[in-house]
């Protein structure tokens, strides 16, 4: 077990065989990669050398361990080898077997990036519960400015916002702001709570810089009360095109009659106005 094996490159290896022996077939380029899939699903399905005669498609399936299928997906990544489809098939196929290796995996601040991503993107497929609220929770209450694993977070925990909405709105006024802002784009629309407008409110009045943002949240929400503050927003506040839109749309959404505002000279306008 652990073997490194390049899937990705047996077929890139398969395919220029298939394409040597079959271009002259095809009048199009566009009709040989109509064919593709085809190709592809006839590799998953041929008893493969580098694999000891077993079939791409099947390999994987000899294997029912989910931790080691676990840590064979991060030495895959450690080895700067593509992880093989069928590997993260079969760990997503072992559903709650495959759950407590894939929650340590996505919290491990040691292993890389991309493999803690592929573990929080597996954990969608898996049906999970507290467990998997609480690994969400705390990547997210530690979220830097630009941070794709806490973003991944997010979206895992979306779905589940029913089973925790209260718990995302006492963290509010606890986290720093990347963390909050990401608590408000999952709380925006989904929950009433006078504490999700009051929180959109002050995130838009004192992130001059996320103007485009909080418009869309607020707009999102759908509480009209918002409205003069926008059209203030449009009126005196430093922005580009690009915001002023955003503004309009949550504006007009929430009821408003949103000003008019000259915008020639901006890179933006100037470039969509090109474009017409």
């Amino acid at each position: 077990m652990y073997e490194i094996l390049d899937f990705d490159a047996n077929f890139k290896a398969y395919l220029d065989k298939w394409i040597a022996m079959n271009k002259g077939k095809f009048k199009t380029y566009e009709q040989m990669e109509d064919a593709m899939p085809d190709v592809y699903v006839k590799w998953l399905n041929t008893p493969a050398a580098f694999l000891g005669g077993s079939t791409p498609g099947l390999y994987f399936s000899n294997y029912d361990n989910a931790p080691e299928l676990v840590k064979w997906m991060r030495l895959y990544d450690e080895a700067e080898v593509p992880v093989p489809d069928q590997l993260l098939d079969r760990i997503s196929d072992l559903g709650e077997e495959s759950l407590k290796p894939l929650l340590y995996t996505a919290s491990n601040e040691d292993y890389s990036p991309s493999v803690r991503m592929m573990a929080i993107n597996l954990l969608k497929e898996i049906e999970t519960g507290e467990e998997t609220i609480n690994l969400c929770l705390r990547l997210i209450d530690s979220r830097a400015e630009e941070d794709e694993i806490a973003d991944a977070a997010s979206e895992l925990l979306r779905p589940r916002l029913t089973d925790c909405a209260d718990r995302l709105i006492e963290r509010l006024d606890e986290v720093n702001p990347s963390a909050k802002e990401a608590y408000l784009d999952l709380l925006a629309g989904e929950s009433a709570d006078e504490k999700v407008f009051d929180a959109l409110m002050s995130a838009f009045e004192q992130e001059e810089g996320k103007t485009a943002l909080y418009a869309s949240l607020l707009a999102k929400q759908g509480d009209e009360r918002a409205v003069d503050t926008l059209i203030d927003a449009v009126t005196h506040r430093d922005i580009n095109y690009l915001d002023y839109l955003e503004l309009r749309n949550a504006i007009e959404k929430l009821g408003g009659e949103c000003p008019d505002r000259e915008f020639a000279g901006d890179e933006y306008y100037e470039a969509l106005k090109g474009g017409e």
